[in-house]
């Protein structure tokens, strides 16, 4: 049998009748004697878990639930398999507006005095409205002529997300294993990572000549596909199952890794996104994805 976690989080006390109706429905295709629990910390998180009788249908099941719950600004999720019982062995992020709050690539353009257009042209990349390559090396060639050192004025000026070390200690306190790959730069994600002691990281370079940047980058560019292909990697270098992954962002390009993931979470992303993805935070707590997976302790 396949086990379900059907589960609810928000950051506001959770609709009794809501509750009631996730429950009418757990019972209706689950086996035996319902598991519920719940907890009350930086967010309301619910779940109801049980082996599924034969021939359920997860998507209409995820249809009755996510209606009622968006209509109550709720996000709801069903897992089923092994992340239904037990936390991800291996959580990869995206960087930009999810592991941190702000969008490097504008803060950089910021101090070339074209933040406007860089935002732009990001906004769109997110909405999956422009190939993300392309939009990448128009925006770089924005940063044309700024001096090396205004990348680690940006880098002081990062901050992480809400939530996001507190992922990080609920993932290693289960012995599980961390990677984050971004579109951004690695001259800023590689001392964020190190200072967090995160075990993989995967980004772009900027290209520099003479102490200054370019407006190119260097390398193959770290896009959608690529973003994929370095979750199958990790988990194999990891020797972790990849339906024991789980990967979280915000914009289209995270899309494919979303989808190759264990369980993807769309996080405060574009409609696009959450409209695609498996399961969706809809507020800024990263740890709050945890709450899908039998992986915090209470939930």
């Amino acid at each position: 049998m396949t086990s379900l976690r059907l589960s609810l989080i928000s950051p506001r006390p959770l609709p009794e009748t809501l509750a009631a109706h996730a429950y009418d429905l757990m019972s209706e295709v689950v086996s035996g004697d319902l598991q519920h629990s719940s907890s009350n910390t930086d967010f309301s998180a619910m779940a109801i878990s049980g082996q599924a009788r034969p021939g359920v249908d997860l998507d209409t099941l995820r249809a009755e639930l996510r209606s009622p719950a968006i209509a109550v600004g709720v996000d709801a999720a069903v897992v089923s398999g092994e992340l239904a019982t037990a936390p991800p062995s291996l959580v990869i992020t995206d960087v930009d507006s999810t592991l941190i709050t702000a969008e490097v690539i504008e803060l950089l353009a910021e101090h070339a005095g074209r933040r406007a257009e860089v935002a732009e042209v990001t906004e769109r990349a997110m909405r999956g409205e422009l190939d993300f390559a392309a939009s990448l090396r128009e925006r770089v060639a924005a940063l044309a002529g700024l001096p090396v050192r205004t990348v680690d004025q940006v880098r002081a000026a990062v901050q992480l997300m809400p939530g996001a070390r507190e992922l990080l200690s609920a993932v290693r306190a289960t012995g599980g294993r961390f990677g984050v790959v971004s579109g951004g730069f690695m001259e800023l994600l590689e001392p964020l990572a190190a200072e967090l002691g995160i075990d993989h990281v995967a980004a772009n370079r900027l290209e520099v000549a003479d102490g200054v940047l370019t407006g190119r980058v260097r390398g193959p560019i770290v896009d959608r596909a690529a973003k994929a292909e370095y979750l199958r990697a990790w988990a194999q270098a990891d020797g972790i199952p990849v339906a024991r992954t789980m990967a979280i962002g915000d914009g289209a390009n995270d899309l494919d890794m979303l989808h190759a993931a264990g369980l993807g979470v769309a996080f405060c992303a574009k409609p696009v996104v959450v409209a695609q993805a498996p399961a969706a935070v809809t507020f800024p707590r990263l740890d709050a994805a945890l709450a899908f997976t039998g992986a915090v302790s209470g939930t």
